[in-house]
């Protein structure tokens, strides 16, 4: 049985990706620091349906699962060094999954101390440990925000993405480079996943579905920002774990270059995740009107500092090397998340 760690579980990918490892007989250790960034509800609730016992929960302490007998959880922040280390050293895992970050390109104009702290220096806590402890394979979130003021489209890995425009986006940037150094000096497999707009079931209430969602029912007027000229490729969650499930016991391989064999090639691999499918964000918005039986009352604005007016996944990397594209449709997975969002609410 393998041993994975999944940083972030109580998050919304987190929570996901941990339920289907367990399910395909993983043995999971999930670790959140459950921050108040969102409503602290949410995070509880994700671990509730996991069966952890909110009331068990302290910080540092391992807590078993009621519902799965290989599941533990522990409430820990990656930037506690010394916890995280003595983590690793005792539970011994295989395999790491990263997913644990300060979210959200527009907080990173409030708060950029909280990025560095979780993103810059939680994760080079992270790579020491997978360095000392013998993981066989790291594998952990970017975003893709990384492509920042990129033009050329479709978004591919091989695209320069040197020009990010929000702090957010440099951290998730230094996350791949700092996996880069960590693969070619110590041999450590890494790979690192840019996801695109991910929604869904159980997703972050300041994601554009979740803030639509809420407002329409309310009564309430949706902001839209760039006066709704923008395009996302929105992403459906089950459509990203099942990426992330395949990518986990893909590891990178190691070579020499061909070239020049004295210069060895790290284990390193970089993999876009989305849809392949961009949505104009007025059609998105009319999804959500169709599934709710509601309009919406639009409030048009200008572009937010730190957006992007387009974004689109090349995932020819991901078809090659896993056989594997993400293909839910938009309306599908918007039906999935409003008809979650009003059992969760109690509004049916």
């Amino acid at each position: 049985m393998r041993n994975v760690l999944v940083t972030g579980t109580a998050g919304f990918i987190g929570f996901h990706l941990s339920n289907r490892l367990l399910k395909e007989g993983y043995k999971v250790v999930g670790l959140d620091n459950i921050n108040d960034y969102y409503d602290v509800n949410l995070k509880y609730g994700r671990l509730t349906e996991s069966a952890i016992n909110k009331k068990l929960i302290e910080y540092n302490k391992l807590v078993e699962s009621d519902k799965y007998e290989n599941y533990k959880f522990i409430k820990l922040n990656l930037e506690d060094q010394d916890n995280i280390n003595h983590l690793f050293k005792t539970e011994k895992f295989d395999l790491v999954v990263n997913l644990a970050a300060q979210a959200g390109v527009r907080y990173s104009l409030k708060n950029p101390h909280a990025y560095v702290n979780s993103n810059i220096v939680g994760f080079t806590n992270i790579l020491e440990a997978c360095r000392y402890n013998s993981i066989k394979h790291l594998v952990y979130a970017s975003s893709s925000s990384v492509y920042g003021l990129n033009k050329k489209m479709p978004f591919s890995t091989s695209d320069n993405v040197d020009h990010p425009i929000s702090l957010y986006a440099a951290s998730k940037k230094s996350n791949e480079l700092m996996a880069h150094t960590y693969s070619h000096l110590y041999n450590i497999p890494t790979t690192g996943l840019r996801f695109f707009t991910v929604y869904g079931p159980w997703g972050r209430p300041d994601m554009a579905l979740f803030l639509f969602t809420k407002a329409i029912l309310e009564g309430k007027p949706i902001d839209i920002y760039n006066y709704g000229n923008m395009q996302r490729d929105f992403t459906y969650i089950d459509d990203i774990v099942e990426g992330v499930v395949r990518v986990l016991e893909n590891l990178p391989k190691g070579k020499k270059s061909i070239k020049d064999p004295s210069v060895s090639i790290a284990p390193y691999k970089i993999y876009n995740i989305g849809n392949n499918a961009p949505v104009m964000l007025n059609d998105f918005i009319e999804a959500i009107e169709n599934s709710l039986g509601k309009k919406a009352e639009k409030n048009l604005m200008p572009i937010q500092p730190g957006d992007v007016e387009k974004t689109w996944a090349d995932v020819t990397g991901l078809i090659a090397d896993l056989e594997y594209k993400p293909i839910t449709d938009i309306n599908h997975g918007v039906k999935k998340f409003i008809k979650w969002y009003k059992s969760f609410y109690n509004l049916n």
